[in-house]
């Protein structure tokens, strides 16, 4: 990966994180403005806790101020609410009354218009912080962050900025405790009147209408700063104990007015700014602050959509797997199952081969011991080595091996040129560092025995499991490969045919022009042309093949990454088979959506399973989260399990699954990330060479060479020539049949 990529990805992940640490701070659950008991109040002055509710400790001077008789001033905490402030502010102007809302911060940027508004109409705006914390858990600077980031909002939203500040969780004067009078004295500091209450109302806990108005309702004459709530919860209680409050009052005699309003009164007419307009620096700050709020937002509004189709698509994968791969399992089980007649004829195994020294003697061996009753056929063709591949084969003197050398000139060539050179008309092809199981290629071509088949899939093992890498890659196989291999068996797209063991006939190749070079996963696009030519592409669970996987997660990384830009290459050639009619038709409304689905789709969205855990372990409720990540888990795991029984293997491999699902699938999902932006950039990817240690032999013990075998004439056994590339018929227009593809149709 470039370094430039690198960087690129790290500014993409730090701006996720950065965006899902915003939603998470802006999204902090707070309960309603419930009174809490009082605690000591040794350090509070007497004339605060005897005096009214606004209190002014600006300048390094204490005062407190109560409203004049009948006068009451209406405050409204918690808002804006979508659905509750609309409904409140129309209760107020059918009854000309206007009033103060103590907003958060984090509701404003989300509902700018609903402040706008109250401010044109007359009502009064003050800070009810951000986030609605409790401010004494806080530092002093995190407590000025949520006065100043609501202030930022209420500038976002009226171009102004407000003196008036109303604590969380507050009451009346009379209740500040040592606790709470040093974050008044602050916010004096800061230049803010906090703001308390005279009645409590405890409409947050919805007692019923006429408890609200007893609670609200001011002893005598006497004013008072009256708090009820526009948001935090349901409340229409307090809609309809606002309805019935308001007239009554003013039947007593009451006046309403804002709490600016009401303190001008006390203090006979003087004036009282707790406005003032905003400067250009705060409103680009709060506009920064907007927009990075709406961000997150929309960030988080669509990682819960995509969260919602990964567990739509994981979900529908499963029950497509439990439901296909079980049929498939069951129908091959059956004991009326067969494919025809036994298949006896000669077979032509054909083993491209570049710097294979490590593992090409075992792959030869098994490949030429194999117990075929029609006979077996080897030929190795050295693409050009630079080790000493083609003589240890030469050196191992098998009667029915030989070796073509060819110039370098990558793998679809040393296969055209060994379909060229086979004698057989079935043809099996084999990566060089793979070993087959005695009965391999026996039960390989037995799918033959059906006329509409053209291409076998075999069964690919992992024979280095190791390493806790190879482990992953082990389940891996058996659960994404050979368990979709079944699923596309019964739907009849089967996208790929492994390179380690597939087999073919020549007719099949002949119709699509043989192995082409136009992308990085050959065998993908070959198998994709002939399902769309009308060949039947099958799987055959019992012909098994042990490959070394890559060791380390380097040559893992490589070897992915040329596996998914290779089938998004194939994908992208063979992408006009969505509109085509017959088999190419069919393979395109069915293979290819499952493909870009759950070969690309479901993996790029796997992760935010994780995410999402880690973030709602980290701000959300943990229990809901956990359930929802072991419910998905639990998923894999009996997809796992089902798949381990349907291919025989031992389960107790499967305890590094939960690592698997942790490390690996990151580390998929970054490859994918990776080939998807280099396809859509048009780079070109090379092939990357993997150094292989032979150990797949250990897996599958090579046998002897069985009497099954074709020996090949004496002038063709030991080919020395360098014998150039040999092209294949050219491939017919996508889409278009041979007549044995359109008879079978």
């Amino acid at each position: 990966m470039s370094f430039s990529r690198l960087v690129f990805g790290g500014i993409a992940l730090s701006v996720l994180i950065g965006t899902l640490l915003i939603e998470a701070y802006v999204n902090a659950e707070f309960h309603p403005d419930h009174i809490a008991s009082a605690g000591q109040h040794t350090k509070v002055p007497a004339e605060v806790i005897s005096g009214g509710p606004i209190i002014d400790t600006r300048k390094g001077t204490v005062r407190s101020y109560r409203l004049p008789a009948r006068t009451i001033a209406l405050i409204f905490d918690d808002g804006p609410d979508p659905e509750w402030t609309p409904r409140v502010v129309e209760v107020l102007r059918r009854h000309h009354v206007n009033a103060t809302f103590f907003v958060v911060g984090s509701q404003v940027i989300r509902h700018p218009g609903i402040v706008t508004e109250l401010a044109r109409d007359g009502d009064e705006i003050g800070v009810h912080t951000f986030t609605h914390p409790q401010l004494d858990r806080l530092s002093r600077r995190q407590r000025e962050l949520e006065y100043s980031q609501t202030q930022l909002a209420v500038v976002h939203a009226t171009g102004t900025k407000s003196a008036l500040l109303r604590l969380p969780y507050s009451s009346s004067a009379r209740a500040i405790d040592n606790a709470e009078w040093p974050l008044i004295l602050e916010a004096g500091g800061l230049g803010y009147l906090s703001i308390m209450a005279d009645t409590d109302s405890r409409d947050w806990s919805n007692p019923g209408v006429d408890a609200i108005i007893a609670g609200a309702t001011p002893p005598g004459d006497s004013g008072a700063i009256v708090p009820m709530h526009d948001g935090g919860g349901d409340r229409a209680q307090t809609v309809a104990a606002l309805d019935k409050f308001i007239p009554l009052m003013q039947r007593r005699g009451y006046t309403f007015t804002t709490v600016s309003e009401g303190l001008a009164r006390t203090l006979a007419g003087q004036a009282v700014v707790v406005e003032a307009p905003a400067g250009a620096v705060d409103k680009r700050r709060a506009f920064a602050l907007a927009t990075a709020v709406v961000l997150a937002d929309w960030v988080a509004a669509t990682l819960r959509v995509l969260f919602l189709v990964a567990g739509l698509l994981t979900i529908a994968r499963t029950v497509a797997l439990f439901v296909l791969a079980g049929r498939h399992a069951r129908r091959r089980r059956a004991a009326s199952w067969r494919w025809g007649p036994p298949v006896l004829l000669p077979v032509s195994v054909i083993v491209p081969a570049y710097n294979e020294k490590e593992g090409i003697e075992a792959a030869v061996r098994s490949l030429a011991g194999g117990d075929h009753p029609g006979g077996i056929e080897v030929v190795v063709v050295d693409d050009g080595s630079t080790d000493d591949t083609a003589a240890l084969v030469e050196a191992l003197r098998l009667p029915n091996v030989r070796v073509v050398r060819v110039p370098n000139g990558g793998k679809p060539n040393a296969l055209n040129v060994g379909v060229a050179m086979a004698q057989h008309d079935l043809i099996v092809m084999v990566d060089g560092d793979t070993v087959f199981e005695p009965d391999s290629i026996r039960h390989l071509v037995q799918p033959f025995a059906d006329p509409s088949v053209g291409a076998v899939a075999g069964n690919v093992k992992v024979g280095n499991r190791r390493s806790i890498v190879a482990r992953w890659q082990h389940i891996e196989y058996v659960i994404g490969f050979n368990l979709d291999r079944r699923l596309y068996d019964i739907l009849r797209c089967m996208p790929t045919i492994p390179g380690a063991i597939g087999a073919f006939r020549r007719e099949a190749l002949q119709d699509i022009g043989g192995i082409s070079h136009d992308t990085l996963a050959e065998d993908t696009d070959a198998t994709m042309a002939l399902c769309r030519t009308g060949w039947r592409v099958v799987y055959e669970e019992r012909a098994r093949a042990w490959t070394e996987a890559p060791a380390t997660l380097r040559q893992l990384w490589l070897q992915r990454y040329r596996w998914s830009y290779g089938t998004m290459q194939a994908m992208w050639k063979h992408r006009r088979s969505i509109v085509d009619r017959g088999p190419s038709g069919r393979f395109g409304r069915v293979g290819l959506p499952f493909i870009a689905f759950f070969g690309i789709a479901l993996p790029l969205l796997a992760p935010l399973i994780d995410i999402l855990l880690v973030y709602g372990l980290c701000f959300s409720s943990w229990m809901v989260t956990t359930g929802a990540w072991l419910v998905m888990f639990a998923m894999q795991v009996l997809t796992a399990v089902v798949a381990f029984r349907l291919d025989k293997e031992k389960l107790r491999v499967l305890w590094v699954l939960p690592l698997q699902q942790i490390v690996y699938r990151q580390l998929m999902y970054l490859v994918l990330l990776q080939s998807l932006g280099t396809a859509l950039t048009g780079a070109r990817l090379r092939w990357h060479k993997l150094h292989r240690a032979g150990s797949a032999a250990a897996a599958a013990p090579a046998p002897a060479v069985s009497p099954h075998t074709v020996v090949p004439s004496q002038a063709v056994a030991q080919s020395q020539a360098m014998v150039p590339s040999q092209a294949m018929p050219a491939a017919r227009p996508a889409g278009q049949l041979s007549r044995h593809a359109k008879a079978r149709d």
